[in-house]
């Protein structure tokens, strides 16, 4: 088996396409696109994001976001606030086909489309590297993604991003089970 190799690039499988949203200060919704993020501890998420995004300033006065998880019927929209900057667009989240509904638990919009979402309180940025750490204060997952109380991944149809051909991909196929696959090798 050969190799190629591709150098040093932000190249991981697979990448969450994740949903930032925020507020204002005037309470307009704003969102954006990050796939450079993941879980970072039981209850933090850690995103990559520099410090020029509408979302930044959003959260710097707010102390707070959501991460909504892009699927495949929102793929234009989830894609397209990816492209346009809330620094310039002022309708973004709703050409974006986008409908913010407050969260309970902090001061930011969760995307009534995606089903899906982080509420995170900010517990830190540093402008410099880029990197926001939030706390997850709860997950709320919209009923029609649900079978039998549990989130069903098939019905959620969430997107990854594949950065080796700038592309979105639907998870959903499973393979086994975790903790359980593996126990024939044990």
């Amino acid at each position: 088996m050969s190799r190629k190799s591709f150098g040093a690039k932000p190249f991981s499988l697979p990448q969450p396409v994740w949903i930032i949203a925020t507020y204002d200060e005037n309470g307009v919704p704003n969102a954006m696109n990050a796939a450079w993020g993941g879980i970072s501890e039981e209850n933090e998420v850690t995103v990559c994001l520099s410090a020029g995004h509408k979302t930044c300033k959003n959260f710097a006065k707010t102390g707070a976001f959501t991460i909504s998880m892009a699927d495949e019927a929102h793929a234009a929209g989830c894609d397209y606030v990816g492209m346009a900057t809330g620094n310039k667009t002022e309708d973004k989240f709703a050409r974006a086909g986008f409908t913010a509904e407050k969260s309970g638990l902090v001061n930011a919009p969760i995307i009534r489309e995606l089903a899906v979402c982080l509420e995170c309180r900010v517990k830190s940025y540093d402008p410099e590297s880029c990197i926001l750490k939030g706390e997850i204060v709860n997950v709320s997952v919209d009923e029609s993604a649900l079978t039998d109380g549990k989130v069903d991944i098939v019905k959620v149809r969430a997107l990854t991003f594949d950065p080796f051909n700038n592309a979105y991909y639907v998870i959903g196929e499973k393979v086994g089970d975790a903790w359980g696959i593996g126990r024939s090798l044990l």
